[in-house]
């Protein structure tokens, strides 16, 4: 899964509906960069380098997969959208929306094009104010201190009003708290454990991963099936039962659901795929046994991927035991699937074929798949 990087921008305006014009910057940010975290208040400060009206100014900390100068394209081109107008002759002037971008990282770049951290946000109160709301702590990599102690020497004396209006973070539009565990699941390859991980840092989630890459007979099955199955099998059985329970016994009381990239029962999925027929109904009595009585997922969600697109993503996580994986093995798997979700209607299921779509590296198709799953 691509790095996400924390950063910090710093929104401003002071034409016409200077409110409407940073909720429609911090939405478009939302849609075009990455995830709104954090969100400060609305300061009021006089314009700062020129006669004109009062700037209305905020802060919000974005993750993000793109690159620094991606993200600087992208607030250009978010600014020109709405209105924003540049100049070449060095002249500070009224502006519908200003974005900057004030920290990306712990980096320090300095090129042609951009300087972070931003070089004069130690000089301005309009920025400081916001950010040490959000991130007091923020450590600033070349002052060697934090920004609250930046704006405790700042000079910078001009007034400032804190607003009662609050911006909306647009993560807001999507709920999934009226679940209380929601699996994640897809064939091998299909994005189980990147969705898991992206929606439990989205939505204060709770995340349980399959520890699979620890299991030593997974690499000596893909080698040699008929020998390793039963003994693969076993092992999942009592890891999987561990692990979840638990997983699922360690409430915690600040976490709004939990999210897992499995569901326990896909152990009934591969064995019938993997054992002799036999094997499989001394398995399935054992494993009804274990897991008699252990919570299901209110939410199913089972990520569809073409054959081909999987044979794409296996390739591109480069795990050598699963470099000869044949696409009939992915193909029984997936009807295994289908048939385990027709024949046991427990949980509330949601089939999305994202074939079509990468939601790790783009942003537009990450925020389609939330909605298929709200929806």
């Amino acid at each position: 899964m691509t790095e996400q990087k924390s950063i910090f921008i710093g929104i401003g305006s002071n034409v016409g509906d200077r409110f409407s014009h940073l909720q429609l910057a911090v939405e478009a940010i939302h849609y075009e960069v990455g995830s709104v975290l954090r969100l400060s208040s609305c300061y009021e400060t006089p314009a700062m380098g020129f006669e004109g009206d009062a700037f209305l100014n905020a802060c919000l900390q974005v993750r993000t997969c793109l690159s620094a100068e991606i993200v600087l394209s992208k607030l250009l081109q978010i600014e020109e959208r709405h209105g924003r107008k540049r100049f070449d002759d060095g002249q500070y002037r009224a502006r519908t929306i200003d974005l900057d971008i004030l920290f990306f990282d712990d980096q320090i770049i300095e090129n042609n094009i951009l300087t972070v951290p931003h070089p004069r946000l130690d000089q301005r109160l309009f920025v400081l104010k916001p950010l040490v709301e959000i991130a007091a702590d923020l450590f600033h990599p070349q002052q060697n201190k934090t920004v609250s102690k930046i704006l405790d020497v700042c000079t910078d004396n001009s007034p400032i009003t804190k607003h009662d209006i609050q911006l909306k973070n647009p993560l807001q539009d999507f709920d999934f708290t009226a679940y209380n565990f929601i699996a994640i699941e897809g064939n091998i390859g299909a994005g189980k454990t990147s969705l898991t991980h992206m929606m439990a840092q989205d939505f204060n989630a709770k995340s349980i991963f399959e520890r699979f890459a620890d299991n030593p007979f997974l690499p000596k099955f893909y080698e040699d099936a008929e020998r390793y199955a039963f003994t693969l099998e076993m092992s999942f059985l009592a890891d999987r039962y561990q692990q979840i329970s638990d997983d699922l016994a360690q409430l915690d009381l600040f976490k709004d659901f939990i999210i897992a990239d499995y569901d326990v029962f896909k152990s009934l999925i591969f064995s019938k795929i993997t054992l002799s027929a036999d094997e499989f109904l001394l398995y399935r009595k054992l494993f009804y046994q274990v897991y008699k009585d252990i919570k299901r997922p209110d939410l199913y969600v089972y990520l569809h991927q073409n054959t081909d697109k999987l044979q794409q993503n296996i390739k591109k996580r480069g795990r050598d035991y699963e470099r000869n994986l044949a696409s009939a093995y992915l193909d029984k798997i997936h009807l295994g699937y289908l048939e385990f979700m027709k024949n046991n209607p427990q949980s509330e299921v949601k089939i999305i074929d994202i074939s079509e779509r990468d939601f790790i590296e783009n942003r537009h198709d990450y925020l389609w798949l939330l909605k298929q799953i709200q929806d």
